[in-house]
């Protein structure tokens, strides 16, 4: 094998992407959630918009207990064994937004860890062991995640005030230090 065509492989394997929004993307296994099913009011969209972004955009209400929009991708199983960190391409408003992991479909819970965007295109990268276990907003008593599989990823945004928002998403991949 050439040298060329093994750095090439090897850059490869340092990244799985998990999805890529472009043109031609599909949106059919994303599922938007809002706190509509718990009686709140607030009101989330995905969309591709004209250069093949995905862009999360809408409204937080706090009426009737609400207070927070999310996006979830279901995959099928992966395994995650070989990557140590997620890494988000995302051009934001300024606000705090969650990066959400599950490990199984029908796990009650999600691991969590929040970033900060800035306006402009950044490049996030979050240690997969930084994540840890909420159910409903509440951090459980359980380790962080161990980073072996996972079958859902999504984005919510909840700061306990309301907000219009958008968030701008390119691609989301697992890396390796």
């Amino acid at each position: 094998m050439p040298f060329y065509n093994l750095i090439v492989l090897l850059i490869l394997m340092q990244h799985l992407t998990l999805y890529e929004f472009n043109p031609g993307a599909s949106l059919d296994n994303w599922m938007v959630v809002n706190d509509g099913v718990m009686g709140g009011r607030s009101k989330g969209s995905l969309i591709l918009n004209e250069e093949g972004h995905g862009v999360f955009a809408g409204e937080i209400s706090l009426e009737n207990y609400g207070g927070f929009s999310s996006i979830r991708y279901r995959t099928d199983h992966i395994v995650v064994n070989d990557f140590t960190t997620v890494e988000l391409k995302v051009k934001g408003d300024g606000k705090r937004y969650q990066f959400r992991i599950r490990e199984g479909q029908a796990d009650y819970y999600s691991y969590i860890q929040y970033f900060e965007t800035s306006g402009d295109w950044q490049t996030i990268v979050i240690p997969l062991d930084s994540f840890y276990p909420v159910f409903r907003g509440r951090r459980l008593n359980l380790p962080n995640y161990r980073g072996k599989s996972l079958e859902e990823i999504g984005f919510l945004i909840g700061n306990k005030r309301r907000e219009t928002f958008r968030l701008e998403i390119d691609y989301i991949r697992l890396g390796s230090d």
